[in-house]
């Protein structure tokens, strides 16, 4: 049993330091990076809409792209909408990538798209980044797209982040079992707290010169200034973004309220969706739920970078990039004062 002390973002708060901002307008969250294997620059404030059906959509992409904001399109239109969409909002391209799994078909659609829309950035996504089979398939895929940027994952470790970038890979992303909606560890036992696995994991890529995507486990403004302090290059969220009008959710009225339905890409829902139901080999590992719709997405990119921007000018950190080395975390038992409860009258706060 490790004895190594761990923890995930709800165990830890930034100590402020001294600063010399004057305003958190003056903060920049844009980065401009370039990555090892790809060997191509990205300018863009880095945080990721997750590929998940109702918030990696074309329509997130084109609200995101106002704000040089980054979405992770879901793996399920087809060609004939990528052209569509690559036609009509070329100016959306950039913070776009094309996802897929590592089945024959997978790989099959992802050579029909990138053969035919210009797309820089590829997520090869499973929840098990561990096997020895998505090590290859990242090779295979490394060399027949030599000059584009791969983001793969998920794995929680150094060790293996590593051996992905080695692979391939310019962006790993990291997370097991920590999103909204995502069961994995009540079912499987495995995972990793989040904090930790970030930090563990931005020091094995960044040994290599690479990159690491934070994906999951994000609840408020405040976690994903977390995970950027911790040393990720990308935050990825889900369950923040969801919800929203851009995410293309069902919305269902009940006792006179909106709500939309989210649910994990693992989950019975998902599978019944995309595969016809929960294969008899497995079981689900994500989970369906009501959340309350949110109408447009505005509002809450402006509170998440608002809250990040704040975090900097309390740790003095003119830019986003500074922040991980004016970081220092403090262990706490009790993040917020609760004594009114969680809820406001107002959706952002």
């Amino acid at each position: 049993v490790s004895t190594q002390s761990t923890g995930g973002y709800e165990d830890v708060l930034f100590r402020p330091k001294r600063s010399t901002l004057k305003s958190r307008s003056d903060v920049t969250l844009e980065r401009e990076l370039r990555f090892r294997n790809s060997g191509l620059k990205y300018r863009g404030v880095p945080v990721m809409a997750s590929n998940m059906d109702t918030t990696g959509t074309f329509n997130m992409a084109r609200a995101f792209s106002t704000h040089k904001m980054f979405v992770c399109i879901h793996k399920h239109y087809t060609l004939e909408q990528w052209i569509e969409f690559a036609n009509n909002n070329p100016d959306s391209m950039e913070h776009v990538a094309v996802s897929s799994g590592t089945g024959e078909r997978d790989l099959e659609k992802l050579n029909e798209i990138l053969s035919q829309v210009p797309i820089n950035f590829i997520c090869l996504d499973v929840a098990n980044g561990y096997s020895e089979h998505f090590v290859e398939f990242v090779k295979k895929v490394r060399t027949a797209y030599p000059h584009k940027t791969i983001i793969a994952g998920n794995v929680v470790t150094g060790e293996m982040v590593e051996e992905l970038i080695l692979a391939g890979a310019d962006l790993v992303k990291v997370g097991i079992g920590p999103g909204s909606v995502c069961t994995t560890r009540k079912k499987t036992g495995v995972g990793y707290p989040q904090l930790s696995a970030v930090l563990e994991c931005a020091d094995a890529a960044h040994g290599l010169g690479g990159h690491i995507v934070a994906d999951g486990g994000c609840t408020c403004p405040g976690d994903v200034a977390k995970a950027f302090g911790a040393g990720a290059d990308f935050v990825m969220l889900g369950g923040m973004f969801a919800g929203h009008d851009e995410g293309d959710g069902e919305v269902i009225e009940k006792d006179g309220q909106k709500f939309v339905k989210f649910y994990g890409m693992s989950s019975a829902t998902a599978m019944q969706k995309h595969s016809g139901g929960v294969a008899t080999y497995r079981t689900s590992e994500g989970k369906t739920v009501l959340i309350p719709y949110k109408g447009s997405i505005e509002d809450t990119i402006q509170d998440i970078l608002g809250g990040v921007r704040s975090c900097c000018t309390y740790v003095g950190a003119v830019k986003l990039k500074e922040l991980p080395k004016r970081t220092t975390f403090v262990r706490t038992t009790k993040q917020l004062n609760e004594i009114y409860g969680k809820k406001s009258i107002n959706k952002t706060d």
